[in-house]
């Protein structure tokens, strides 16, 4: 008797598939079979078999309220967004509209909002006609009803509108388009080459090293003698959130006492504030910091006017380097150590620039998308530009100076609001050259505002163009090479501050939008979506932890196009917006283990360093009058309010819908990737219109 074959298994996993079975044997005692399909007595049992009335129940039971579960998930939800929804822009509760502060943009408000209204109409009967297989907008022969054939007022005026506008409106906008896709493609190239030569960095390890330790003297009688005397300032003005975690963090600064000057520089026009500055400044001048506060009484020239003030003692003359940090920056206790000794041995180094990190970077979704923009600053424009050129855009802070290169460059000039790349530019022209540390880290803070990233981006778009204008001249007639001429002209200000925000705003904030109107000037899909998603890529290419937030980040760039180009025309033109000065809104924020860092230093200084009582009177009695004047002064709570960026959010509504037309024109209807393109914006959208609740 055969052998019994169990093929319940087999059969139970995959069903009967392909041809069938011949089997074949030599000198065979049997016939050949050809099985067909499988017998009665092989075929699989039913896993439902042996089942009661009563599992079946509860299996179906149990999946049940697994799809109640997800659906009651998915309307709780939906249900809290649209409780936002109406409580933030139908009810404006907890919100405070910019319009009711300023009543500038009503009239681009409106112009924007009537643009998206007729586009949402517009698309509403295009994807009817899509569905419908109508296809009006994409079929490019037409049929055009004859004179015969229309019936009514209504086809004539459409038929005279699609001649009007193949003819007249379509072509000027096709030239405008071209010209701004070839902008893209080569700001594109550019930005490619940038990825290209870090990717040669990091794989050559290429950064600035210091052969020996600069600071080690033989000679045991000169002990401190290779310590350089190194000046730092704090400028400052009105930081009464950051100004105490500022201080402490360079008083704590690892150098000779004897050998570091610290000015903090205050421009405040608050006097409680003043009072809290100076009496923080007296506490570390008693433990034997050499401190000192100025405070000017006029604030001209802002931040450079500041730095021009205090360059300009006598006491300065002694100092061969300066270290400059704002207010909200915390360098730690070896960034001198890590930065002065590339002066030495190279006499021709004018600027050691570090690197800053953020210690509010996972704050919000603002600040997310921020480190993206930042980073790629930092790691790859600077840090390739400095090992490649040895050029680069000063940050402002963060940085060493050697004050010879300051003072033959022409010093600290008040004629634009970016006084750090002007002085840059200019120590550039008379032959100084940079170094960029990029592990080399300061923490600083990131602006958690809408309010606040905006009006800081429309000084840092608006000041390059001004000092375009103003640097021109110099930079064609200077002594350096005619490359390093190319590199200033056509690079550092034409395609990178001037170019990006021109197309940016162009071809995405206006031509995109009226390809809804005008289907002759199409844009097509790689200029829309591939290239832009390819460019984000190369963005988040140094932050790959952002990778999650490359749709947020695409989004949030098109729409801040409006304010960036806002900003590059009012510096191209000089107008009165270019020449204000904001001081960005500051938290005082700092990361947990900073904070236990700086106790731990604070109650070691103090264990260590007690009040001599070889202070006078005077002395004694002033910083007893500034500490009572400091607990006397009451800080007010501000409550902090959701505003709402009506122009902005409007717009990106606008742009979203434009995009989404493109996608129904090229006949690639994928509706999952639009609804998830859709509530992710809105989700953007939510996050980016105001200020987080306190």
């Amino acid at each position: 008797m055969a052998p019994r074959l169990d093929f319940s298994d087999w059969w139970a996993k995959e069903n009967r598939k392909g041809t069938p079975v011949v089997v074949k044997m030599e000198n065979p005692s049997y016939s050949v079979v050809e099985i067909d399909g499988p017998d009665a007595a092989f075929r699989p049992v039913e896993k439902s078999r042996g089942k009661n009335a009563k599992q079946v129940t509860w299996v179906l039971l149990l999946k049940a309220n697994r799809a109640v579960g997800c659906v009651a998930w998915l309307a709780t939800v939906l249900w809290a967004l649209l409780g936002t929804i109406k409580k933030r822009l139908i009810f404006r509760q907890g919100v405070a509209m910019e319009s009711d502060k300023m009543g500038k943009g009503r009239l681009l408000f409106r112009v924007i909002r009537a643009f998206l209204v007729t586009s949402l109409v517009i698309l509403g009967f295009e994807v009817v006609t899509y569905f419908k297989g109508w296809h009006y907008f994409e079929r490019p022969n037409l049929h055009i009803p004859r004179t015969t054939d229309v019936h009514g007022l209504l086809h004539t005026i459409y038929v005279a509108w699609l001649t009007f506008r193949a003819d007249y409106i379509a072509p000027p906008i096709q030239a405008l388009s071209k010209f701004c896709v070839a902008l893209f493609l080569i700001q594109s190239v550019d930005r490619m080459i940038l990825c290209l030569g870090c990717l040669w960095i990091k794989y050559k390890k290429v950064k600035p090293r210091i052969e020996r330790d600069p600071f080690k003297s033989d000679d045991t009688e000169g002990i401190g003698c290779e310590y350089p005397m190194v000046l730092v300032q704090i400028p400052m003005c009105n930081e009464r959130e950051v100004y105490e975690q500022s201080i402490s963090a360079v008083c704590q600064i690892d150098w000779p006492k004897d050998r570091l000057l610290i000015q903090v520089l205050d421009d405040s026009d608050n006097e409680s504030i003043q009072c809290l500055i100076n009496a923080e400044v007296a506490k570390w001048s008693q433990r034997g910091i050499n401190i000192i506060y100025r405070h000017r009484l006029v604030r001209t020239g802002y931040k450079a006017g500041n730095l021009k003030s205090a360059m300009s003692c006598d006491y300065v003359k002694g100092y061969e380097f300066v270290a400059i940090f704002d207010a909200d920056f915390q360098p730690t206790p070896d960034f001198l150590k890590q930065t002065v000794p590339h002066f030495k041995d190279n006499p021709e180094v004018g600027l050691v620039q570090a690197r800053w990190a953020f210690v509010n970077k996972d704050e919000n979704l603002l600040t997310r998308l921020q480190n993206i923009n930042l980073c790629f600053h930092f790691e790859v424009e600077q840090q390739v530009n400095g090992v490649f050129l040895n050029f680069f855009g000063f940050n402002g802070t963060a940085g060493v100076w050697r004050i010879k290169a300051l003072e033959e460059s022409g010093g600290w000039l008040e004629r634009t609001t970016v006084e750090d790349m002007d002085i840059a530019v200019r120590a550039h022209l008379n032959g100084w050259k940079f170094i960029f540390l990029d592990d080399v880290k300061v923490l600083c803070e990131l602006p958690e505002s809408y309010e606040a990233y905006k009006k800081q981006q429309h000084r840092w778009h608006s000041g390059p163009m001004q000092l375009f204008r103003l640097c021109l001249p110099a930079i064609v007639t200077s002594k350096i090479s005619a490359w390093k001429k190319a590199n200033l002209i056509l690079l550092f200000f034409l395609l990178r501050k001037l170019i990006l925000p021109f197309y940016s705003f162009t071809l995405f904030c206006i031509i995109l939008p009226l390809t809804m109107f005008v289907p002759e000037a199409e844009l097509p899909m790689w200029v829309i979506c591939y290239v832009p998603v390819f460019m984000s890529f190369l963005n988040i290419f140094p932050a790959p932890k952002s990778f999650p937030f490359i749709v947020p980040y695409l989004l949030f760039e098109n729409t801040m196009s409006v304010t960036k180009f806002n900003a590059m025309i009012s510096g191209l033109f000089q107008l009165g917006s270019s020449y204000e000065w904001v001081v960005t809104k500051k938290a005082g924020r700092s990361s947990e283990s900073d904070l236990l860092a700086a106790a731990e230093r604070e109650t070691k200084s103090t264990n260590q360093q007690q009040l001599t009582r070889g202070s006078s009177e005077s002395e004694l009695q002033e910083l007893t009058k500034l500490k009572e004047q400091q607990n006397e002064v009451t800080i007010t709570p501000v409550k902090k309010t959701n505003k709402i960026y009506r122009k902005e959010l409007v717009l990106a509504f606008l742009l979203l819908t434009a995009a989404v037309r493109s996608l129904l024109a090229a006949q690639g209807v994928h509706f999952y990737f639009l609804l998830f393109q859709g509530v992710t914006f809105l989700l953007v959208g939510l996050d980016l219109i105001g200020e987080q609740m306190s």
